[in-house]
Parts: C-alpha cells; structure tokens; sequence
C-alpha cells in the first residue's frame, strides 16, 4: 500500500510540474504540419489556428475552429480530440458531446494517446473509474508519461487528495 500511494504521490507531483512548463501543453497540442497543395491544407490551418487558441485557453473560440476544421475534413482526429477538450473544458453540459468526439478521434487514430489521456479524465471526471483505468491501461503501451498523468488524475479522484494542485486542464 506504501508503495502504490508513494507511486500516486509521484505521479501527481510529476502531472504538476509537467502542467507548470509551458512546452508541456504545448505536447497535448502541437500543431499539425500543413499539408500545402492537399484538400486537406485547408483543414489543417483552420485546426492550427484552434489549438493556437486552446493555448491561450480560449475554449469557445478554439471550439469554433475546431468545428470548422472537421466541417472541412470530418477525418482529422486531432481536431475531434481537441474539439472534445475545448467542449470538456466549458463545463458538465458539454461532457456527452466530448465523449462522442474522443470516441471518434479514436476510432479515426486508434494509437493516439492524448485522446485515451484526456477521455481517461472525463471518465474520471464523471465518476467512471472503470473506464478511466481501461485508457490508463492502454496509455502505459503508447505513452507512459500521459499514463502517469492520467494515474495521478485517477488517484486524486479515488483518494480525494487535492494538495498536488493538478492543472486546470483536468478539471
């Protein structure tokens, strides 16, 4: 028992540290590269200029770019993970909405991992831990960093400890 609270312990210190770094957000939502000359070069400017936004935690607005970004190409899995952020960020009322752009982001680009993180949260969030340890355990096989985030998430949930001081990201 020492050990998995001196594990969480870690964890959250880590998420909190991580979340302190500027570079670290930047992680979750690096720009995508522009694919000049493609139908999808549109698209992509349209993502980048949303998660320029999402930095400066401007939700609504990066929620609006992020629309427009999948209106011109439904299959950019990014811009649904990063659209579900923005949605999960604005409040309780847009959590089945986000959940349907996590899913889809998924179902898009099964390996990519800040959607397993971040859906991992909102599972968190609303209480369904069972489903937020099934994307921690699929995070440790793609990105053991954001699976130490999501634990730490997960702990502080479980436990109540609220002293690490994690990021208004997982709120």
């Amino acid at each position: 028992m020492k050990r998995l609270h001196r594990a969480g312990a870690a964890a959250l210190t880590a998420t909190a540290l991580a979340f302190s770094c500027p570079a670290a957000m930047a992680v979750e939502s690096d720009p995508l590269p522009v694919p000049a000359g493609s139908p999808r070069e549109q698209a992509v400017l349209t993502y980048n200029d949303g998660v320029r936004l999402l930095v400066d935690k401007r939700y609504a607005e990066a929620q609006a770019r992020f629309e427009s970004a999948l209106a011109l190409d439904e299959r950019l899995a990014e811009a649904h993970n990063n659209l579900a952020f923005s949605l999960r960020m604005q409040g309780k009322g847009n959590f089945d909405r986000a959940l349907k752009h996590y899913n889809r982001a998924l179902e898009l680009k099964p390996d990519l991992a800040q959607a397993y993180m971040y859906r991992g949260v909102l599972f968190t969030q609303t209480g369904d831990l069972k489903r937020a340890s099934a994307d921690h355990e699929r995070l440790l096989k793609l990105d053991r960093n954001l699976a130490a985030q999501l634990e730490a998430v997960i702990v502080r949930r479980v436990t109540g400890d609220d002293r690490a001081g994690i990021a208004p990201q997982y709120e």
